[in-house]
């Protein structure tokens, strides 16, 4: 059995999906049609602009999903598919590409979303009052109990459980860096405070939350082609209504990734597909299922590699 996984912030890089452009006209035109959706060349920032504009996350958020697509396009015109995929997830905003790549959103309002969620979610917070650290070599556990004891009154919570040995919180940064001291002080191998812009997946989130409400109650949600194993819940999910609740939910709940792999893993799944920019996503799933195949599909030479 195989998942289609799809990646989330971080995996920016200038150029990506510029060689998917230039091999496969569909791949082209899931860029010219994310630029007419937002009415303006998302793809000349991606290809040609500078990493500090590209990770801005109202321009990651839509310019990772498209190149997904883009390199879902550049796959189905060799001859895979969605159908080729008993299910489907992504990390965070990866999940909008797992939508859109199963079929349950259109890429234009898809595109429409992650510009909108980026903003919301870049505005919900006074920039410097919020923070992320990544954990690593304690598990979720050990480092959601250290986030609960050192919020101290101010939010500070376990956001994404990535994998057996990194966890990241996120919160208010002078409860977020209490936490990373504690951790140390714990057992953890290093407390990392991220370089993000704000507290994503934290309660913080709450006013992009209510935006995306709003925003996900306009647009139309299909059944997916094949199931989609939510962030907040690690289990799989095909009815669009609660489609629609879980991407809200997402935006203050925590991304359970390593929960996530660990269903699929149980439910047969022994391929997983990293569909997009970058590899995050597979270094997490081998230290989750060591027994996995693990394949990247970001390139015209990762699809050459497919086709053997």
């Amino acid at each position: 059995m195989r998942a289609f996984v799809f990646p989330g912030q971080g995996a920016q890089v200038v150029g990506m999906g510029r060689e998917l452009a230039e091999a496969y006209p569909a791949a082209r035109e899931v860029f010219a049609e994310v630029d007419e959706a937002l009415g303006e060349s998302l793809s000349n920032l991606i290809w040609n602009g500078d990493i500090e504009t590209l990770t801005l996350t109202r321009n990651a958020q839509p310019a990772l999903m498209a190149t997904s697509i883009a390199a879902l396009r550049a796959l189905e015109a060799e001859g895979f598919g969605i159908g080729d995929a008993d299910f489907v997830a992504g990390h965070s905003l990866g999940e909008y590409s797992a939508l859109c790549a199963a079929g349950a959103l259109s890429l234009s309002d898809t595109a429409r979303l992650l510009s909108l969620r980026g903003q919301a979610m870049q505005e919900a917070v006074p920039v410097g009052q919020g923070a992320m650290a990544a954990i690593l070599g304690l598990d979720f556990a050990a480092v959601d109990q250290i986030a609960r004891d050192a919020a101290d009154g101010e939010v500070c919570q376990a956001a994404n459980d990535n994998d057996p040995a990194q966890v990241v919180i996120s919160g208010h940064k002078a409860a977020v860096e209490r936490a990373a001291v504690l951790a140390k002080e714990r057992g953890a191998k290093r407390a990392l405070m991220l370089p993000v812009s704000a507290p994503f997946h934290s309660a913080l989130m709450q006013p992009a939350a209510a935006v995306m409400a709003e925003a996900l109650a306009a647009v139309e949600i299909s059944a997916p082609a094949v199931p989609l194993v939510a962030n907040v819940r690690a289990e799989p999910v095909t009815e669009p209504g609660a489609i629609r609740r879980l991407l809200v939910e997402q935006v203050t709940g925590a991304v359970r990734w390593r929960e996530s792999v660990e269903f699929l893993a149980a439910a047969g799944v022994d391929e997983f597909w990293e569909i997009g920019a970058g590899k995050a996503l597979s270094g997490m799933i081998k230290r989750i299922a060591k027994d996995v195949v693990v394949r990247n599909v970001g390139a015209p030479a990762d699809i050459a590699a497919l086709r053997g």
